[in-house]
């Protein structure tokens, strides 16, 4: 997997540091540092708020798209 790649560019693409995110997602910034080094699997409330902080989606996190728009396609 490597949706952990997908955080640290959202986070760069978003010009945070990895303590902003950190505090927006009320943890530590080393617990932070290991979702992003894949060190530890993102829990499904950290990939659902960090979806909602870089206004995309999970799917987009996950690998499971490139298109990073957050809306429903029907």
């Amino acid at each position: 997997m490597g949706y952990y790649r997908r955080i640290r560019d959202l986070r760069e693409d978003h010009d945070m540091t990895q303590q902003q995110v950190a505090d927006y997602l009320s943890m530590k910034q080393p617990q932070y540092n290991r979702y992003e080094k894949g060190y530890r699997d993102i829990p499904s409330d950290v990939l659902i708020a960090l979806a909602n902080l870089y206004d995309t989606t999970t799917d987009f996190i996950l690998e499971r798209t490139d298109d990073k728009t957050n809306f429903c396609k029907i």
